[in-house]
């Protein structure tokens, strides 16, 4: 490797670790609100696992906001534009904030509603006040990711990580208070996130809050950020929604099946989080490189972390492989589910290239500002590709549960080899420009 390659691998090394720290600390936080829930009754356990479920894509949508803040402060940041970058950071708090106070008068009429949704009567006096609460904490999701985002932007990825670490483990002590001594069950759960949410905005804001600017926001900045943050938000809703859809076609086949798909799904996250952690470090030094014209180190961040990406993927699937067996025991004894699990491997392993690839390059793409097009594609691959051929693989051919997996590679590997096409395309066009104004 070239030291000019050895200096920017480390460099993504560096802000990305800590990106991938805060995000497995989410998993485990994940982890033990199941787990505590789960304790306390099957009933809650059901209950929280509806309204997690349409909450989740509501959380994607609302970060997919705030990733529009990356290529803009970092933009300004590059060419040493702090007051710009400090403006931007205010304007990506109004569309995070506006953004989900219109998400929350649309989830609030489906509050009115969810007798429509058919679930068991039981469950509403459980689900309700849970719903609640999660729709109370929205705003602060919507300024800490602002934040969070800002503070990546300008390189800074540790004070994120250590607030949502703390946020964390407090969420995970007052889910015991509230739980269990003060015996408030899935309402209590509902109470912990909501103040845990607050206590890491809160967070935030103190500490940057160095970062304030008398500028005033400007109606052309707010509306720059949610022009490029509303089709990374439908990205990666459509990329969520393809795996719901799965779930619903393991449900069809059989439980061992849905049980199977929600482990491996599990598994994935790890090799998921690694990229994310890799390609969204990239999209920071690419935002600074672009900001100063850099149009050559732009390309060699986006390969450099590429190449990162394949390495380690390889290495975590073959770890994974390697030791399935007892990674899958760790979650089920249930043999008919282990079975299935060993042979959503396959797929799983198949399609880490098409996962790393995407994941890289469509954070290439947000470090450039170059985002219009991709809810078209992230649609072309996911809706006309991946679920299509799922169905086909998994029902048409009676591939069954492997069937189904197949579909995702295919999904996957599209929305990638299209998100390089056109990161290829923008910089080499970027890069005649700034050689003709060179000239």
């Amino acid at each position: 490797m070239r030291r000019e390659d050895s200096r920017s691998g480390s460099a993504i090394i560096r802000l990305a670790i800590p990106i991938v720290i805060a995000q497995l600390g989410t998993i485990v936080q994940s982890f033990a609100d199941t787990m505590m829930v789960g304790q306390y009754g099957t009933a809650e356990l059901s209950a929280a696992g509806f309204v997690n479920n349409v909450y989740n894509l509501i959380l994607f949508f609302i970060l997919g906001l705030s990733y529009s803040t990356t290529p803009v402060v970092g933009a300004y940041w590059g060419q040493g534009e702090r007051t710009k970058a400090r403006r931007a950071l205010k304007e990506s708090l109004v569309v995070s904030i506006v953004g989900c106070c219109a998400i929350m008068v649309l989830l609030g009429i489906l509050y009115f509603n969810l007798d429509l949704l058919h679930q068991p009567t039981e469950l509403y006096p459980l689900i309700r006040p849970y719903y609640l609460t999660l729709l109370a904490s929205l705003p602060f999701v919507g300024a800490f990711n602002s934040y969070k985002q800002y503070s990546d932007a300008t390189g800074d990825t540790r004070t994120p990580m250590w607030v949502m670490i703390g946020g964390n483990l407090f969420n995970i002590g007052c889910n015991y208070l509230f739980i269990f001594t003060l015996d408030l069950g899935l309402f209590g759960a509902g109470i912990a996130t909501l103040l845990s949410r607050m206590l890491m905005a809160a967070c935030m804001a103190y500490m940057l809050r160095k970062e304030k600017t008398a500028e005033k926001v400007s109606k052309n900045g707010i509306w720059k950020l949610a022009k490029m943050g509303l089709p990374i938000s439908i990205q990666l809703c459509l990329e969520a929604c393809s795996f719901n859809v799965c779930a619903v076609f393991m449900g069809w086949i059989s439980a061992p099946s849905l049980a199977a798909h929600q482990v491996m799904c599990t598994v994935s996250q790890l090799c998921f989080m690694i990229h994310y952690g890799i390609g969204a470090a990239a999209a920071i030094r690419i935002s600074h490189f672009c900001g100063q014209k850099n149009i050559e180190e732009v390309r060699k961040t986006a390969f450099t972390a590429y190449g990162m990406s394949i390495v380690v993927g390889l290495i975590l699937t073959t770890l994974i492989i390697l030791l399935r067996k007892p990674a899958t025991m760790a979650f089920t004894s249930d043999e008919e589910v282990f079975e299935i699990v060993m042979l959503l491997m396959v797929p799983f392993a198949v399609y880490q290239m098409g996962d790393c690839t995407q994941i890289i390059f469509s954070n290439a793409l947000r470090g450039i500002g170059k985002v219009r097009n991709m809810m078209i594609d992230a649609a072309f691959a996911y809706i006309v590709v991946s679920i299509p051929l799922s169905y086909v693989f998994g029902f048409v051919l009676d591939g069954g549960p492997q069937g189904v997996w197949w579909g995702t590679p295919f999904g996957l590997s599209t929305a990638g080899v299209i998100f390089l096409f056109r990161f290829m395309k923008y910089t080499k066009k970027q890069g005649r420009l700034s050689h003709q104004i060179a000239k």
